[in-house]
């Protein structure tokens, strides 16, 4: 088995996010000497430059790694956290994944439904087509 040198996990600060980085988190810990890179990135409209600065936008997504960065000190991790801007956000996470040359990335997804059925939505189905690496699903139950 590939040893884990740097996990990527994109969040958008929801609770399932927070598993994911628990995930990640106890993974360092037994294994040691992992990298651990929170991303959070923000979908810019097509309207706008991909560099705008949409200050709301930036505020939330900041508000959002201070609280993963505290969650990962809880965890006993240490870890960096990124922003990024993109159009749309499954593509800018392969490429980040590709630009850390992470050896996994880890996401949360949690319970959804899409015309009635269950569904992953559109972020991990692209991840586990186009990753250059593994994915772990750390999958939020809808009891919980």
């Amino acid at each position: 088995m590939k040893q884990f040198r740097t996990l990527l996990i994109p969040v958008a600060g929801g609770p399932e996010d927070e598993e994911a980085l628990e995930l990640a988190c106890q993974l360092s810990r037994a294994l040691g000497g992992i990298k651990l890179v929170v991303t959070n990135i923000i979908s810019i409209d097509r309207s706008l430059p991909l560099d705008a600065e949409v200050e709301s936008e930036i505020a939330k997504a900041e508000g959002i790694l201070a609280r993963f960065e505290n969650l990962g000190k809880k965890y006993g991790c240490s870890l960096e956290t990124n922003l990024l801007q993109a159009r749309a956000v499954a593509p800018a996470i392969v490429d980040e994944a590709i630009e850390q040359k992470a050896d996994a990335i880890i996401i949360g997804s949690s319970y959804k439904m899409r015309y009635g059925e269950f569904s992953l939505g559109d972020v991990v189905p692209y991840l586990l087509q186009h990753s250059p690496c593994r994915v772990i699903l750390s999958h939020h139950s809808q009891n919980e």
